[in-house]
């Protein structure tokens, strides 16, 4: 059952607090790493029988797979993506990026190119469901930046097939290839390539402990997006809101892991008791109801507040992956709130809009990250470069200065890089 706590009558400690096992599978990845490194396809092939179940042939998804899946797909639901996906672009285009050139009027011109990572990699998760909305919000992003090759990893079932659904998300998308491989071993297989997967220069997405891990310990060989911990829903909510709306959405997430997290913060005690039985009446109807419960006891509470303004105070301290402002008047407090994910404002927006159809991303950081890092977007499928023109007049006037900058480092070549080409003016 989730717990109540009345902020300020409990240690901070309480509140704050996260129930999140420590997974040690540092040197199990490690491994797998070298082995994919030493032995590639073979090693692909090995542990999709070993951990999947599946004999794998031909790692690659062929551009018939994907068509008879579309075929297989019903209409409706292509329809669904497709509408999706229009949103998610509508959205991602807003962030696109322009380079920038700055001419002085001594003949110095200064500037900035945006230019697309090459090759990006997205990780799209199996197992115990599938997740055509992870292809749309990792390949989308990808697309609008302009990146040359776009492929997707994910698991296949045990008859070496990948769902029909991921398919058609990703023919939807634009994706390139695709390649029925998963785990740890699919993001060492992104980072270091092997006969059949590419080398990518990006790797993204969410997975387990294992695809984590593997992303951190690559980091560097190639980049990342973020290291994702299990997934967090933080609801503000009023003494007007519907117990049976609120719960619904705590549950929305605590399905997804029995790590999750669903936090209800708010300044209504007879709300939150209400919400506690509510959820007691849902779990139970829910297909998932065992992942559910083991969320809702091991990572769920309830904080009950003296006002709102105090409660986005707790949603600041948290940083939540998620963060509802389930109230009449959102935008009243939305300039509050410091550090949060991804924020659905007003009481007839769920979280999961954001996960499927809004447009926003929905690859978001996690674990108190939300303090420093952002979600999923085109800024991810881009990288920078500078460039500097000056003119022989232009160095001459400056030279000096850098020269003294440079011997202050004691950088005596840097500054003699910078004098040398005026040595001897004074002479001639």
């Amino acid at each position: 059952m989730i717990r109540i706590y009345k902020y300020g009558e409990v240690d901070n400690s309480e509140i704050f607090a996260r129930n999140v096992p420590a997974v040690n599978v540092e040197n199990t990845v490690a491994a797998i790493i070298e082995d994919v490194k030493a032995n590639k396809d073979a090693a692909l092939k090995a542990y999709c029988r070993k951990f999947d179940g599946a004999e794998i042939d031909s790692l690659e998804v062929s551009g018939g797979e994907i068509e008879a899946a579309f075929q297989e797909v019903e209409p409706e639901f292509l329809d669904i993506l497709r509408e999706a996906a229009d949103n998610i672009r509508e959205f991602h285009k807003r962030q696109v990026r322009n380079s920038f050139v700055i001419t002085k009027d001594n003949g110095i011109v200064m500037g900035q190119k945006v230019l697309p990572v090459e090759k990006a990699g997205l990780y799209v998760p199996g197992g115990t469901a599938a997740y055509p909305s992870t292809v749309l919000m990792d390949s989308i992003p990808a697309k609008i930046a302009g990146c040359s090759e776009i492929v997707i990893v994910t698991p296949p079932g045990k008859d070496g097939k990948i769902n029909p659904v991921i398919l058609a998300a990703a023919k939807i998308a634009g994706v390139d290839r695709i390649f029925k491989v998963g785990g740890a071993q699919a993001i060492a297989a992104l980072a270091y390539g092997t006969e059949t997967v590419p080398k990518v220069d990006k790797i993204v997405g969410p997975g387990n402990a294992f695809v984590a891990e593997a992303k951190k310990q690559v980091f560097g060989e190639v980049s990342i997006d973020m290291i994702a911990g299990p997934s967090e829903i933080l609801i503000i909510a009023d003494s007007t809101c519907s117990p049976s709306h609120l719960a619904a959405d705590l549950l929305s997430q605590a399905e997804h892991d029995k790590m999750a997290s669903a936090v209800l913060v708010t300044d209504s005690l007879v709300l939150a008791e209400k919400v506690r039985d509510e959820l007691e009446r849902q779990i139970p109807l829910l297909p998932r109801q065992e992942i559910a419960k083991a969320s809702i006891d091991s990572n769920g509470k309830i904080i009950v507040t003296e006002n709102l303004m105090q409660a986005i105070d707790i949603s600041n301290e948290i940083a939540p992956e998620h963060l509802e402002l389930c109230m009449d008047n959102p935008f009243d407090y939305l300039d509050s709130v410091k550090h949060a994910g991804s924020i659905f404002m007003g009481k007839y927006c769920p979280e999961a809009l954001g996960d499927y159809f809004a447009g926003a991303n929905h690859t978001l950081p996690t674990s108190g990250t939300a303090r420093f890092s952002s979600p999923l977007s085109v800024d991810d499928f881009v990288k920078k470069s500078q460039f500097t023109y000056y003119t022989e007049t232009a160095l001459r006037d400056v030279a000096g200065k850098i020269a003294y900058f440079a011997e202050k480092e004691g950088l005596s070549a840097h500054a003699k890089s910078a004098v040398i080409r005026f040595e001897g003016e004074k002479n001639e």
